[in-house]
């Protein structure tokens, strides 16, 4: 078993269900519960997208932050802007092909907001991490393919990354974790800067 990176001196808790987000915290150590966070994520009127992305991360920490006040809450949520519009999940694989469609040999912007929150601490802050991802140009037929495997079903921009929908990109400028759905060098320095973790020492 590889060295752990950090010492989790906190009580942790991710308020997602996001099995991406889950994997970072795993990958650096860290002891954390999970508490999926529900909220109404629907945008306001004329709401920007890095706005809109903010609010959601911090009601997300927050609304489990008033459940459980000593622990950290983490707090994330990703949305995709297209020239200005925001892209969310697709409701159907209708509406997934015309987001694809859309997307097709264009960028867009993703952020990802992270917000950390602990109601006994006062401890409120929250970052929004933002990549620009290019992709390049696929038939229908190869867009309908992906579709047809679930994949984007769940995912902002109907496509992921991490998984099959990786074909699709061209060129990413930014943090890729940032395109995955959590932020990870906001993530750590946040949490070094508060004491929640740690460098593990352990010989």
């Amino acid at each position: 078993m590889n060295q752990p990176l950090f010492t989790t001196n906190r009580n942790i808790i991710l308020a997602s269900a996001s099995p991406r987000r889950q994997s970072f915290l795993r990958q650096l150590g860290l002891r954390f519960t999970i508490e999926p966070a529900a909220i109404d994520e629907t945008p306001e009127a004329e709401e920007s997208a890095e706005n809109f992305v903010l609010r959601m991360a911090t009601a997300k920490a927050e609304s489990i932050s008033g459940l459980r006040p000593d622990a950290v809450v983490i707090g994330a949520d990703t949305v995709i802007s297209h020239h200005g519009a925001i892209l969310g999940k697709p409701a159907n694989p209708a509406e997934a092909l015309t987001i694809l469609q859309k997307l097709q040999g264009d960028s867009h912007v993703v952020m990802t907001a992270l917000a950390i929150c602990c109601s006994t601490d006062n401890l409120s802050t929250a970052v929004v991490g933002a990549a620009t991802v290019t992709f390049g140009r696929f038939a229908d037929e190869i867009l309908e393919a992906y579709i047809r495997t679930g994949e984007p079903m769940d995912k902002a921009g109907a496509y992921a990354l991490q998984g099959q929908g990786g074909f699709l990109i061209e060129h990413i400028n930014g943090s890729c974790s940032t395109v995955i759905g959590l932020p990870m060098n906001e993530l750590v320095t946040l949490l070094l800067r508060h004491g929640v973790i740690s460098v593990d020492r352990a010989e």
